[in-house]
């Protein structure tokens, strides 16, 4: 385990039109972060070698993000899970066992289909690593523009050593945050790093 202050930026749903703009800025600051992706987004292929060929972290999120069909049962969730981790291998050479549940590991979205807890063992015991997020930036919730987003995440992230921030790459607002919030993490003692298989969760 990484020893210090750590900041593990994770940005979900995307790749999309902004992720460019983010990997420019990470590439200014070399911070290495971690993109759970979802499979329908225009110019995933493309998107998605541009991540692999910068060393950041790839992680399964979903195919199409239709929670009621992702979440009709342990079976369809499984098939979605192995059908994003076909494609980004198909286009990275990437084999991931990262992942991240949509709405995250205890979510109530699946209640009476899939039990959440069931489920969370039945990935781990498959030998797939699980991330949730200990800071949000609530950029898919209240949070509508950079200043917001730039607040919570530095407010969350003074609360812990070693913290999961969560981000969508397809809110551009969101994305206009970041070199803010890396320069905030730097000047307080943080490294930036991306998931790995053996990463606290």
């Amino acid at each position: 385990q990484p020893s210090g202050k750590v900041i593990y930026l994770t940005f979900d749903d995307g790749p999309g039109v902004y992720t460019d703009e983010l990997l420019a800025v990470l590439e200014k600051y070399n911070a290495k972060v971690t993109f759970f992706a979802v499979g329908t987004n225009t110019n995933l292929e493309r998107n998605l070698k541009a991540i692999a060929a910068a060393g950041h972290s790839i992680g399964i999120h979903t195919v199409t993000h239709e929670y009621a069909e992702i979440y009709a049962n342990k079976d369809a969730f499984l098939k979605d899970m192995y059908d994003m981790q076909a494609l980004i291998q198909k286009h990275t050479g990437i084999t991931t066992t990262l992942m991240r549940f949509p709405g995250g590991s205890s979510n109530r979205l699946s209640d009476n289909k899939c039990d959440m807890k069931q489920l969370v063992r039945t990935v781990t015991d498959l030998g797939f690593q699980y991330f949730d997020w200990n800071v949000d930036s609530d950029d898919a919730g209240q949070a509508r523009k950079k200043d917001t987003v730039l607040e919570n995440v530095t407010e969350g992230l003074s609360w812990h050593s070693t913290a999961i921030v969560l981000q969508h790459d397809i809110q551009p607002f969101s994305v206009e945050a970041v070199e803010e919030i890396i320069v905030w993490g730097l000047e307080n003692g943080f490294t930036f790093l991306p998931l790995q298989p053996d990463s606290p969760n």
